[in-house]
């Protein structure tokens, strides 16, 4: 993959890490032809075995992503078009995504802006993001929030940021769990860094079972999830358990020494 210096998407490798940046002046709004374009780049991410965490951010310090691009729906744009691979974003129905992806939320994050963030493993926000599902003051759903929103926060918590579309701030955010921490903005993108090179140190066929799992698990009865595991029916388990990194992480273990993780 290489990297994307033009457009609305923009692009940065490092090693293992891909850092994506919305830039689309002037609030990141997202149209059709953008959110094609973050399926691809995260398809991308994906399936390239050398990349193991992305990072997901806005331009600029004002916004993060307000959602759906209003205007362009005006100028012809159907809000049932093509997203593209990973449906609206790139992310939320991007299907295999075993990778972790840290979303930096750097400012405004509200409509499907949220629910881009909320597409994200871990999220980190600048201290002066703010966040809204304001889709029902214009008559309409906030549909993947509907659903992401009550698994990630207390149920009445997810009802009430739904049915009024009120403004929240960073600490209310983080109060409920929505988001894992809050930086100062000057060091929000230091800090996204530093977590995916720790991330990227780690045991990548690990990362990527634990995210099948609570994938599969999701609407699965405990014992059936766990039967599943057992018997090593999800690829990503059976894949780790035959690996040379199963074996690696217990040598390594025994003397006494960081591990070395090859992804196989």
């Amino acid at each position: 993959m290489t990297d994307r210096t033009t457009g609305p998407i923009k692009t940065r490798r490092e090693g293992a890490i891909l850092e994506v940046t919305l830039d689309r002046p002037k609030a990141n709004a997202i149209d059709l032809a953008t959110s094609r374009i973050m399926g691809e780049v995260f398809a991308d991410f994906r399936d390239d075995p050398d990349l193991r965490v992305a990072i997901i951010t806005g331009a600029g310090e004002k916004f993060f992503c307000p959602g759906w691009d209003l205007k362009a729906a005006a100028d012809g744009d159907a809000v049932d078009g093509d997203y593209g691979i990973g449906g609206f974003g790139g992310l939320q129905e991007l299907r295999g995504l075993n990778k972790p992806v840290i979303a930096a939320v750097n400012g405004i994050c509200c409509g499907g802006g949220l629910e881009l963030a909320l597409s994200a493993d871990i999220i980190l926000a600048a201290d002066h993001a703010s966040f809204a599902l304001p889709e029902i003051r214009s008559g309409t759903v906030a549909d993947a929030a509907s659903i992401k929103l009550p698994k990630r926060i207390p149920y009445h918590i997810a009802m009430e940021l739904l049915l009024t579309g009120r403004w929240f701030d960073t600490s209310e955010a983080l109060n409920w769990g929505l988001i894992n921490h809050i930086h100062p903005s000057d060091a929000l993108m230091d800090q996204a860094w530093e977590m995916a090179r720790m991330l990227a140190s780690g045991p990548p066929l690990v990362y990527a079972a634990i995210k099948e799992v609570v994938r599969d698990a999701e609407d699965s009865k405990f014992q059936d999830a766990m039967n599943r595991i057992t018997k090593r029916q999800l690829a990503s388990v059976d894949r780790l358990y035959s690996s040379e990194d199963q074996l690696e992480g217990a040598k390594a273990f025994a003397e006494k020494r960081d591990p070395v993780w090859k992804g196989r």
